[in-house]
Formats: C-alpha cells, sequence, structure tokens
C-alpha cells in the first residue's frame, strides 16, 4: 500500500545496464567497488583534514564535505550477487536521496559560486560578510531546502500505483527510471517531478553564470589574471555536472534527440558519482594551505620540522 493507494508491486528490481553481458558482471562490481571505496575514503581524509586544521575552518572549506555514495551499493550488489531487489519503500526513500543529493550539489555549487564573488569583486567586504558562521548557516539552508525539491516527486510517486512490470531498467531508483511502471496515465505526475528538476537546477545555475561574468568583468579590469586559477576548479565541476543532466532530462522533449538506456545509465553515473570522486584530488592538489598541511604532516612522520625561517631541519631523535 502507498498513502491509500493500492500498489500491488511489492519490490522493484535493479536491472543496471540491459545490453551488459554475465561475463562482465565481476568486472564492473570491482570497478564500482573501487570508486565507492575511493570516494569514500577520500572524502573522509578531506572531513578529518578540516576538523583537525583549525586553518582550514573557514568558508570556502565548509561547503567542502557534502558527499554522498546512495546508489552505489546495490550496484554492487547487483552484478556481485545478482542482488539487485529493493522494498517499496526502500526505492522510494533511495530516489528521495538521489534527488536531494542531486539539489543539494546544485545549492552549493550556488553558495561556492556566491562564496568566490563575494573574494573577487568585494575583496574588502568579504571578511566581514562571508564569515564561518554565514557560510554554516547557507550551508545547513542547503541541506534543510534540498529535501523540499525531492520531497515532491517522492510524495508524487507514494500516491501512484504501481501494478505491472517492477524490473527498472537503471542503476539506481529515480524519476525517469520509475515513471515507465507506473499504471495509467503518468504524464502530470513526471511533468511536475521534470519542472522541479529544472528549477533547483537551472535557476542556480542562471545566478551562477551571472556571478562568474561578474568575476570575469572585475578581474579583467584589475589585470589579476592569476585569480581565474581559483575558479577554474569549480568551473570544471559546474560544466561537470549541469551539461550531462540537461541532455539526460531533455531528451523526451527533442523526438529527433535519442539515447539508448547504456547511454542513459552510463551519462547518468558520470555526472553522479565524478565530481565527489575528484574533489578530494581537485582541493589537495589545487589548494595550497592543504598541500602545506600534507606536508607538513609528512615531515613530522619523517622527524623533520620546518624553523621559524622555512629552513627544513632534522629532530633529534631521543631513545
Amino acid at each position: 500500500y502507498s498513502l491509500g493507494i493500492i500498489s500491488v508491486v511489492e519490490k522493484f528490481v535493479i536491472v543496471g545496464f540491459p545490453s551488459l553481458q554475465p561475463e562482465y558482471f565481476d568486472l564492473v562490481a570491482w570497478f564500482f567497488f573501487f570508486l565507492y571505496v575511493t570516494t569514500v575514503v577520500g572524502n573522509l581524509l578531506l572531513v578529518v583534514v578540516f576538523a583537525l586544521e583549525h586553518s582550514l575552518q573557514k568558508p570556502m572549506y565548509i561547503i567542502m564535505v557534502s558527499f554522498s555514495t546512495v546508489a552505489l551499493p546495490k550496484l554492487i550488489a547487483r552484478y556481485w550477487w545478482n542482488d539487485g531487489s529493493l522494498g517499496f519503500h526502500t526505492c522510494l526513500f533511495q530516489e528521495h536521496m538521489i534527488h536531494y543529493f542531486g539539489s543539494l550539489n546544485s545549492l552549493i555549487l550556488l553558495t561556492m559560486a556566491l562564496d568566490r564573488y563575494l573574494a573577487i569583486c568585494f575583496p574588502l567586504r568579504y571578511p566581514m560578510v562571508m564569515t564561518n558562521q554565514t557560510m554554516t548557516g547557507l550551508t545547513l539552508f542547503c541541506w534543510v531546502v534540498a529535501h523540499i525539491f525531492s520531497g515532491i516527486s517522492t510524495i508524487n510517486f507514494a500516491m501512484m500505483p504501481f501494478c505491472g512490470p517492477n524490473q527498472i531498467i537503471h542503476a539506481f531508483c529515480d524519476t525517469m527510471s520509475l515513471t515507465p511502471l507506473v499504471c495509467g496515465d503518468s504524464r502530470q505526475g513526471f511533468r511536475a517531478a521534470f519542472a522541479t528538476a529544472m528549477f533547483i537546477l537551472y535557476v542556480p545555475l542562471a545566478f551562477i553564470i551571472f556571478s562568474y561574468i561578474c568575476i570575469i568583468i572585475s578581474v579583467l579590469g584589475m589585470g589579476r589574471m592569476k585569480t581565474f586559477s581559483t575558479c577554474a576548479t569549480q568551473g570544471c565541476i559546474i560544466s561537470i555536472y549541469y551539461i550531462p543532466r540537461f541532455f539526460v532530462y531533455s531528451t523526451p522533449f527533442f523526438p529527433n534527440l535519442t539515447m539508448t538506456p547504456d547511454k542513459r545509465i552510463a551519462t547518468t553515473l558520470f555526472y553522479s558519482l565524478f565530481p565527489p570522486l575528484i574533489n578530494p584530488f581537485i582541493y589537495c592538489l589545487r589548494t595550497k594551505e592543504i598541500k602545506q598541511i600534507f606536508r607538513r604532516w609528512v615531515q613530522k612522520r619523517k622527524g623533520i620540522t620546518p624553523t621559524k625561517h622555512g629552513q627544513i631541519v632534522a629532530m633529534t631523535m631521543s631513545h
């Protein structure tokens, strides 16, 4: 049962890539397991660094600790043990969390763009406006508001009847994969979910584009071309996040634009998994403060400490 509406389907089955041959299941499972472990370990390492180092507890780093791997465990189980079954409400919960983290990422990217906009265009006011308390409040606001947008889609599906096929031709439960399984006309529900997704994705994108245009104009006016390097990382992540989503969500509305299920699943996994996977590498390699902290940790492990003048000397070890 689902909010008083009878739903014959009690569980769904994650199919994954429909064209994938069984002899490649183990290889795919190991691949996603490697992505899962790398993503979790890398992001947890960032969280530990931020927690231990007070110098990093400032606005531009607070927003980096949001990450998720909601879909991978069940996808790994599907290919490792042929266990792709999900209970009805478990599938709805996964659908909610998938869209929640998608909405959250969009709002977080907006917050990061706002942070860079204030830092570059209003450098004198930035320390007073964008304090740690302000950034923490904005981040918490994003975490709460994201539930509202994903909740609209979840409530719609919870009220719809599922009485036929239960195989989800996708890597996880989401709006695109659940809509074809609804009994009767699901176009109205899909339109509502689509409008919500477009709003939470592209309204922040419009503000992000506006902020970067202002940043470019400000940097060109000041002649500080090196400042672009602080925005290059975010620009790459924004492109990876938004462009593939546009093609996946817009395909049903363009008759000449078609995507096979395998291509759609691969594209969805790319924009869902790639940003949290590369976040630790990008920020550790491109952020000078984080690199200095790791260098200092390594030096301490080797018994080396920097002097006040920046020279490196060996520590005397007592026996």
